[in-house]
């Protein structure tokens, strides 16, 4: 049964990062949101082949999916959803050189960052700062999520901005839980564990997608009617 809703649970990540990172390149023109969508639901499809094979730690695959685990962990969704969610609240359009540099910022992150996967945070100081590194960028991130779902509650898009909050904190609630709070009663997999966070991640792309749609037809329909705009400033 654990497995069966963990394979559930990875199924949905993949399905959200790919439909909804397309729509955002495809509706949006936001490359970034959308391909850092694609890049969590590429990771789900490597982690999901890789524990279909046998979860050899071993395996290139294993090496790939910590990859991008640290990849979206350190730059991917902290900065990079930041600066995508920006082309709604501040309007902000970065150049294609920007995206470019963001994202290989990332790839970076992700081979400097993968092989502290693992390490003992009792014994590593390494190890353990960047822990505390993941922690913090995802606090920080929540901080402006929390921002994101006040213009959206602002907006009149309630349930979007509900939402939002409640992603967000189960979002940080695994980020906590990741490496220093495991659950007691979780296996030597950690599948309970991946199960819920691959559950959660999933449903932040679903979430955040819909969320974005409301800003951003909220914004459309102030630039069409600038005297309503005006009158509300007033």
């Amino acid at each position: 049964m654990k497995e069966a809703l963990f394979l559930l649970a990875d199924l949905w990540m993949i399905f959200a990062g790919y439909c909804y990172g397309w729509r955002f390149i495809r509706r949006y023109g936001n490359y970034l949101l959308g391909l850092e969508w694609m890049v969590v639901a590429t990771s789900g499809s490597n982690f999901l082949l890789w524990s279909l094979l046998g979860a050899d730690s071993g395996s290139l695959l294993y090496d790939v999916a910590y990859f991008f685990d640290a990849f979206s962990r350190s730059v991917g969704i902290t900065l990079i959803l930041i600066m995508g969610l920006m082309q709604v609240t501040h309007r902000y359009r970065p150049s294609r050189s920007v995206d470019v540099a963001v994202f290989g910022g990332a790839i970076v992150a992700g081979l400097l960052l993968r092989p502290f996967h693992g390490a003992d945070l009792h014994t590593d100081r390494a190890a353990f700062s960047v822990a505390v590194f993941y922690v913090v960028v995802n606090l920080l991130t929540a901080v402006f999520l929390g921002c994101f779902a006040k213009r959206l509650w602002n907006a009149g898009a309630k349930r979007p901005a509900i939402w939002t909050g409640l992603v967000t904190a189960a979002g940080t609630a695994i980020a906590l839980t990741y490496d220093f709070f495991p659950p007691p009663f979780d296996d030597a997999n950690r599948t309970v564990f991946y199960t819920a966070a691959l559950a959660t991640w999933g449903t932040q792309g679903f979430v955040y997608f819909r969320a974005y749609r409301a800003l951003h037809d909220h914004d459309a329909a102030m630039d069409a009617n600038p005297a309503h705009t005006t009158a509300a400033i007033a």
